[in-house]
């Protein structure tokens, strides 16, 4: 069956796609990833984001919540039984997979850009004061506290800046950032189960991961969790993107990728002349 994008959804296509193509862009330009560097620590917020979560919805308590310079971060929490455990495991990569889909929804669906950013700054905010600061320090453990300094720093610096964008930019610039912040988390999240997918082979160094937390939990290999969690986040991507583009909705996000089309205004002696030449400027205008 052939599917088709909606006459309506073009232009946000066209607004994601462009978003996308300088994504991948970046990838091949030296020194590039000093600006995609914001992103990818946005994208490890969610990623361990999604472990705290998790962890919480399963009866568990976070201990802490770190992002490190290189952008990876780690997350403690209270292991609770086999399922939760597999449950904490998968939050991490198919969260941040999940984010980005949620944003290309909340577009889609007309929730506007700017309040997109500014809930996406919230929730940036809310995990480094509760879980990146305030738990380590209730912790005492000094591992924890180790990754405040920075985690404090990125995570201000990045609620800041997108409340910044949200409150002071055009909805172009808001609807443009929030396509780039979806594909971030998209193609970060892949790019990140590949790695994971190549340090579960048999043949790879011991390296802890998410897949190796999930073998420990079930017994199964974790380049098999690996092959699911790419399987999962395709599947989550394949939905989004057909929902985005093809779907059709009464509550549509305004098309704002292409200019609005001038007001045409009738003179000014016709306005105050005859009905009937009111009627014939009307009727040369419309044809």
């Amino acid at each position: 069956m052939k599917t088709r994008i909606s006459t309506d959804a073009r232009p946000q296509a066209a607004t994601l796609l462009i978003a996308a193509a300088l994504s991948i862009t970046l990838w091949f330009i030296p020194f590039a990833e000093i600006l995609t560097y914001p992103f990818r620590i946005f994208v490890t917020f969610i990623h361990e984001g999604g472990h705290a979560i998790a962890a919480l919805l399963t009866g568990n308590s976070v201990a802490s919540l770190s992002v490190a310079m290189n952008a990876s971060g780690e997350t403690y929490t209270t292991q609770g039984g086999r399922w939760a455990q597999m449950f904490v495991a998968s939050a991490g990569y198919l969260g941040a997979m999940a984010y980005g889909a949620l944003l290309l929804v909340l577009i889609r669906r007309a929730v506007a850009a700017r309040l997109v950013l500014a809930g996406s700054a919230v929730v940036i905010l809310a995990l480094t004061l509760i879980f990146g600061l305030i738990k380590p320090l209730m912790s005492g453990v000094s591992g924890a506290l180790a990754g405040v300094p920075f985690t404090l720093l990125a995570g201000v610096l990045l609620s800041a800046g997108l409340y910044g964008v949200a409150r002071f930019t055009k909805p172009r610039v808001a609807m443009f950032l929030v396509s780039l912040l979806a594909v971030q988390c998209v193609l970060n999240a892949l790019l990140d189960l590949k790695t994971v997918f190549f340090l579960s082979s048999p043949f790879a160094p011991s390296v802890p991961t998410d897949a190796v937390n999930m073998a420990n939990a079930t017994g199964l290999p974790a380049l098999l969790w690996a092959v699911v969690w790419i399987g999962a986040a395709l599947t989550i991507l394949v939905l989004a993107m057909r929902f985005y583009v093809v779907r059709r909705s009464k509550l549509l996000q305004p098309d704002i990728s292409f200019p609005e089309l001038p007001v045409i205004e009738i003179p000014r002696n016709l306005v105050s002349g005859s009905p009937a030449a009111i009627n014939q400027s009307s009727k040369s205008q419309s044809g």
